[in-house]
């Protein structure tokens, strides 16, 4: 299933690769509220696919409302900016037909034009988290949404997405919800997505919704030590400038609903976490940069 928002090109291009996918599997789109007649032009052009109209831009909650209508036992997403290798998700269903205890499977992602590996893999296939012996490959500590295929009842036990964060690195709290609940995520290196980066994104407001639900999930699910830990090197490395302020203060005007909804983590999965850190202050993909 795909969310989107005023993406109607890259969204056709990707539609038009799904369409191309042995069996023919079922595609959910999920149109945010879109300004450029993204679903109208799905509608005409791809009248196969099952089209939700959302009437404000829900963010990854959108994803939720497709999941509600799924009645497959899993759910592969992806963006309006990638797409699925065929057979993939055949490997992923038999993957997950073989671990009832794996919730998720995360692929290997390919950027294109160019067709080189997206530097996040080497973090996927290098993870520093224990796992039981019978994962298909590196057990994680979350994943990545738009190269996942999840469990459904997994995703439906979980509580799904949660709509206080929004978009922005929103599969971190989902990811730990799953493990507390003694589910395993897991690298399959067999798995291929593409990922045609958009244009039309804006990097400054993703960045702040990322560093905000970053605070955001160490108070809500970390004991103090860490989550202190956290944001005490997060105020320290991020850029100081106008978006960085306004992500802390965001995070902090939060705090009386995140204060009533906290659950720290069980010791085993609080474990991964910490394991989890030496790795996200290395990765380009946490310098909350943009």
């Amino acid at each position: 299933m795909v969310i989107t928002h005023n993406r109607r090109e890259e969204l056709l291009r990707t539609l038009g690769r799904l369409a191309g996918l042995p069996g023919r599997p079922p595609v959910f789109v999920v149109d945010n509220a879109s300004a450029d007649g993204t679903a109208e032009t799905v509608a005409r052009v791809h009248p196969w696919v099952r089209l939700l109209r959302a009437e404000r831009n829900l963010g990854a909650v959108g994803r939720n409302v497709a999941v509600e209508r799924v009645t497959t036992p899993y759910v592969a997403f992806c963006d309006d900016d990638s797409w699925w290798e065929p057979g993939s998700l055949e490997r992923a269903a038999g993957l997950l037909d073989a671990h009832p205890r794996l919730a998720a499977v995360t692929a290997r992602i390919v950027v294109e034009p160019g067709g080189t590996e997206d530097p996040i893999v080497a973090e996927l296939r290098g993870s520093p988290v224990p796992g039981p012996g019978w994962l298909p490959g590196p057990a994680l500590g979350s994943f990545l949404a738009a190269a996942t295929v999840l469990r459904t009842d997994a995703f439906r036990e979980a509580g799904g997405f949660s709509p206080r964060l929004w978009l922005g690195g929103e599969e971190e709290l989902l990811a730990t919800d799953l493990m507390a609940r003694g589910w395993w995520l897991a690298y399959a290196e067999e798995l291929t997505v593409h990922h045609a980066p958009s244009a039309v994104r804006d990097a400054t407001a993703r960045r702040e919704d990322g560093l905000r639900n970053t605070l955001w999930f160490g108070w809500l699910r970390r004991p103090l030590p860490a989550a202190l830990r956290r944001t005490w090197r997060l105020a320290r490395t991020v850029p100081r400038d106008a978006a960085s302020a306004r992500a802390f203060g965001r995070a902090l005007a939060g705090l009386p609903w995140v204060l009533r909804e906290r659950r720290v983590v069980p010791p085993e999965v609080e474990e991964r976490l910490r394991l989890l850190e030496e790795e996200q202050r290395r990765s380009a993909a946490r310098r909350y940069v943009g």
